[in-house]
Order: C-alpha cells, then structure tokens, then sequence
C-alpha cells in the first residue's frame, strides 16, 4: 500500500519530476504550498512542494533535485512504484487575488515552485512576465512550461550556454528601468538569488513575495530549521510561510543557518549511495 507513481521523468542529470497518485490531496492543493512524504517505514520525512496537480486524475506533481540520502532514494522509486507516505497540502497558498501584472522569477530548481504560481497567475487572467536563471544549459528545465504561462519569458544562464548570460536581477531591473509597472514581484530560488531580487525591487518600491520553501527541512516547525527573522520577529517557514514579504527577511541570518546542514547531508548522502553500490554488488 501507498502512494503510487504514475510517471517519472528526468528533467536534467540532477532534478527528476513524478507523478504522484494522491486524490485527497490533489483535490485540495494550491499553488505554493507543499507536502511531506517518506519513502519507506523507516525513511525521514521531507517537505517538497506542490509542483501541479491534476483534481481530475487524482495525481500531484512534485520536482525534486537529488542532493541528499532521502532524494536519492527516492529517485530509485520507478513508475508503479509506491510511496509510503504523502501528506498534504500544507502551508499557506501563494495570494494571487487582485494582481493584473507579475514578475515571476525562479533560480534553478525553485523553478518548480515557481511554475504553478505563474500558471495559476495566468489561468487568472494576470498578466505574466517570467525570468528564469540556471548555472548552464545542461540544468535548464521547464522552459516550455513557463512559455505556456508567460507573456514575456527571459531565460538566463551563469556561462552564457543557454540564452542570456548572467543572472536574473538583470532583465528585471531593466523591465522596471524601462517602464514595466509590476503589481508584484514573487521570486523563488536560493536565497543568495532572491536577497538580490529583493535588492533591486527596494530600490523601486515594487512589493516583491519570496519563498522561503529552501530552508524547510521536517516541515512541520518543530525542527526549528526553518527559522527566521521578517520584520524583526521570528518565524517558521513551513507554518507562517512558506511565501514572506521579501522587504522583511533577513537573508543573511537564513543563509547561515542553512549552511550548518550541509556537512550531515553530505555524509547522509555518500553513505546511502555506499549502500546501494553494496546491494548492487551482492545482488551481482
């Protein structure tokens, strides 16, 4: 029993996107929220975020990049396969009432994030800019999506592989520069990307939402690894979150509590590859 996957696809060397049969909560997601799973009895739960749904189908779509013990298993599940558990939709939906024009900026994998909140925008009648930034062309992903969705898309890489070179604060500053009188702008990607989106959109006044979907790590608050500082008060991602007033975070404070995880999921990591290279071999 589970949580089956109806379609599997890699959408680069590192970032896979599933299907997911889950009726309860395609009926009641919405973008910008998320769910928590655990592949097996004995895995950990992680929070991922609602990358589409389909209310029909009864599936919800998640994307997921492979960078720790628990993604990597993960991405060892194939289509017909279960998930043990798959909770969800939590957190608060991205707010859409009432805008007419938008910037949506997405930075590498927090595309994913990004997607549905341009595609629910457009859906609405909302009239849609999109920028996407990638280190390269190899990791590029969703471009097609965002086309559907967006009446502008400027895609940009760091090496110039792929569309512009450079990153993503520069057609968005020269859109304002230039007269693009933006209700909003939502940006969703590493935080080092979205503290300089929020640099530039101070600069001009534009209200600009972040998502701060990267730091949650349990999902549920009671970890205390996504906490921050918004307006000087301390908050918790996945509970008051995950969208916040991009004006009020403090980015820094977020971006060094984040970088205290990294040595233990390095180490989860390299120690369940080891223990799939083992299971390969006795299976040999």
């Amino acid at each position: 029993m589970g949580y089956r996957i109806v379609k599997k696809k890699p959408l680069n060397p590192t970032v896979t996107e599933m299907d997911v049969e889950a009726p309860f909560v395609a009926r009641k997601a919405e973008a910008g929220q998320f769910i928590i799973l655990r592949v097996d009895e004995n895995g950990e739960r992680i929070p991922l975020t609602v990358a589409g749904y389909d209310r029909e189908a009864g599936t919800v779509k998640i994307i997921f990049q492979i960078v720790g013990a628990t993604t990597k298993k993960l991405n060892e599940l194939n289509e017909g396969d279960c998930i043990c558990d798959f909770v969800g939709p939590l957190g608060k939906p991205t707010k859409t009432d009432g805008l007419k024009k938008v910037c949506v900026v997405g930075g590498g994998v927090g595309c994913a994030i990004a997607l549905p909140v341009a595609k629910k925008l457009h859906d609405m009648g909302c009239e849609v800019h999109s920028i996407i930034g990638f280190r390269n062309k190899d990791l590029l992903i969703l471009e097609d999506e965002f086309k559907k969705v967006s009446s502008k898309l400027v895609v940009m890489t760091d090496d110039g592989s792929y569309g512009r070179q450079g990153v993503v604060t520069v057609p968005l500053k020269e859109a304002i520069e230039n007269g693009e009188k933006y209700d909003e702008v939502i940006a969703i990607g590493p935080l080092i990307m979205m503290k300089f989106v929020v640099a530039v959109t101070k600069e001009y006044g534009v209200k600009t939402t972040v998502s701060m979907n990267p730091i949650m790590i349990d999902g549920t608050g009671m970890c205390g690894g996504c906490r921050l500082t918004v307006g000087g008060k301390t908050k918790f991602a996945c509970v008051d979150g995950p969208d916040f007033d991009g004006f009020e975070v403090d980015f820094d404070e977020a971006m060094e509590r984040g970088s205290m995880y990294k040595d233990f999921e390095r180490h989860a990591y390299e120690e369940t590859c080891n223990l799939f290279k083992k299971e390969v071999e006795s299976d040999a």
